[in-house]
């Protein structure tokens, strides 16, 4: 770090945007395989809390990679950047009084585990959707887990590069489970845990 850099200290505290936004900031960590199902729950999700008339914001894979993450491959320090990147904008989110949820692979616990530290005790929520990969594979709905098998995609994820199980995810949803069942079991855990009224 450049020792001529200070950090700014602003007038408007995280504690009186949590008190303006009457709700407990948070990450929810949408990790799985492709295809797995975290785009479509995360947008699902949004969408009840939104009515509920909370504040968030949805930060998704293929979204970032079109515009903050559009200079990074897909080899393996490319993917550490990409994901730690996600992380401090993430953590901003947070510091703003938001929910936010996250929809990305994030294939490596030690990935998962660096943005977890960013923030502080309770703000980051893993939530593993485990999806089989046959099913994420019959789905394949960019036609990736297709081009991986062809060998046209290198290093994907579930096919020829691992994906590190969350051992212990604040939630573990079968990816089975309906997409309403699924949310209300987010929804529930996070009314229980007061981020939410």
């Amino acid at each position: 770090m450049n020792k001529n850099i200070l950090w700014h200290n602003a007038h408007i505290t995280k504690e009186l945007r949590v008190k303006r936004t009457g709700q407990k900031p948070c990450v929810l960590w949408f990790t799985g395989l492709s295809g797995s199902g975290k785009s479509t729950i995360a947008n699902a999700l949004e969408e009840l809390l939104y009515h509920n008339q909370n504040f968030t914001y949805l930060l998704d894979g293929d979204n970032i990679r079109h515009g903050l993450n559009a200079d990074l491959g897909f080899d393996a320090n490319a993917r550490v950047e990409n994901i730690r990147r996600i992380g401090e904008v993430a953590k901003l989110f947070v510091e703003s009084g938001q929910i936010v949820l996250t929809a990305f692979i994030s294939p490596f616990a030690s990935d998962r585990e660096v943005v977890r530290a960013l923030l502080e005790e309770g703000e980051f929520i893993e939530i593993f959707i485990d999806t089989a990969l046959e099913v994420c594979e019959s789905r394949d709905p960019k036609g990736l887990y297709k081009k991986a098998r062809a060998g046209d995609i290198k290093e994907f994820t579930g096919i020829d590069s691992p994906y590190e199980t969350p051992l212990q995810p604040e939630l573990h949803i079968t990816g089975d489970a309906s997409i309403e069942a699924t949310c209300a079991q987010i929804l529930n855990y996070l009314r229980s845990n007061s981020y939410i009224k």
